[in-house]
């Protein structure tokens, strides 16, 4: 009924920079907050960023100033600017969206399978 589909990860030098995007489709009646989170080999999963509809943003401490959030609500789409990428960032990234669907009363949560981002040192 929904689909959330990441794409963008692959594998970078340390130093290096990607971009990762979200795209939502399916019988969406709104998209609230979107999020990204990653999880290592072997640790659970943990946040990265979230932004609201209205583009508040927030951020993990190990992210902050290096990592940048947005999206473009047009598109049902979110992005995940990757800059200055560490070994320890390494992990599948998954996107994640709030929201109702066409018909639906409830939100629920909506996930994408994942795309892996390996940054070699």
């Amino acid at each position: 009924q929904v689909q959330l589909v990441e794409s963008g990860g692959g594998l970078v030098q340390a130093g290096g920079s990607l971009r990762l995007s979200c795209a939502a489709s399916g019988s969406i009646n709104m998209i609230n907050a979107m999020g990204w989170y990653r999880q290592a080999p072997g640790k659970q999963r943990e946040l990265v960023a979230t932004i609201t509809t209205g583009g508040s943003t927030n951020y993990a401490e190990y992210v902050k100033g290096r990592f940048t959030i947005s999206r473009d609500n047009a598109k049902n789409t979110v992005y995940l600017q990757m800059n200055s990428l560490k070994p320890e960032d390494t992990g599948t990234y998954y996107c994640k969206a709030g929201l109702t669907v066409l018909g639906g009363r409830a939100e629920y949560d909506s996930w994408g399978q994942g795309t892996q981002v390996t940054v070699s040192s």
